[in-house]
């Protein structure tokens, strides 16, 4: 069975709406982010919420429900942003946001989610000095980190592992899929083979 992984800055709504659509179809996968901090908006445009990676998203919601106990323009604030939507559903699929530079699992594929984030997973595989010889199939879908987007977003990474998981040569078919399915997305695709 392939082995993905879905990553975003932060590991809160692009990686997590694509692992929630890849485990509830079934897949093997896991979810991480790879910034310094995991960041939600705050209160203002220039406060931002900063949790360490591990916090449950329990503690989360319970922190931001707090802030917003008795504020209905804070309440009503992080409403419109979907905040509590997302980490509800983030608690369905499992405990904590989860950093990939502290993760030594393997995968055979990895989903990012923007630009800068497969530039960081890159860097960090080049840096492990591919020890292990096992090739990781490294594709970023370019994903606006909205709600909209990370729904269109989580069904084009459905899309991707269904075609992937039916390959029977993942090395010879791989620049295949990804040149087919780029004519019928929006979303911008790049596509590197890293080494474990």
């Amino acid at each position: 069975m392939v082995k993905f992984a879905v990553i975003c800055m932060s590991n809160m709504n692009r990686s997590m709406e694509g692992h929630f659509q890849l485990k509830k179809h079934g897949f093997n996968v896991k979810s991480y982010g790879t910034g310094p901090q995991v960041r939600l908006p705050g209160p203002s445009q220039n406060r931002s919420n900063n949790y360490d990676f591990g916090t449950p998203y329990a503690h989360i919601n319970n922190d931001l429900r707090t802030q917003a106990k008795g504020q209905e323009r804070l309440h009503a604030h992080y409403t419109r942003l979907g905040l509590f939507a997302m980490i509800d559903r983030n608690i369905t699929v499992k405990q904590a946001p989860e950093k990939f530079q502290k993760e030594d699992m393997s995968y055979d594929v990895i989903f990012t989610c923007e630009e800068r984030v497969f530039e960081m997973v890159c860097e960090e595989l080049l840096r492990r000095a591919g020890v292990k010889s096992k090739p990781v199939h490294v594709i970023n879908i370019e994903i606006e980190d909205n709600h909209k987007e990370s729904l269109a977003g989580g069904n084009t990474i459905v899309e991707l592992a269904k075609r992937i998981s039916n390959s029977k040569d993942l090395e010879r078919d791989m620049d295949g899929i990804i040149e087919n399915i780029q004519k019928e997305i929006p979303h911008r695709l790049l596509y590197t083979m890293a080494f474990y």
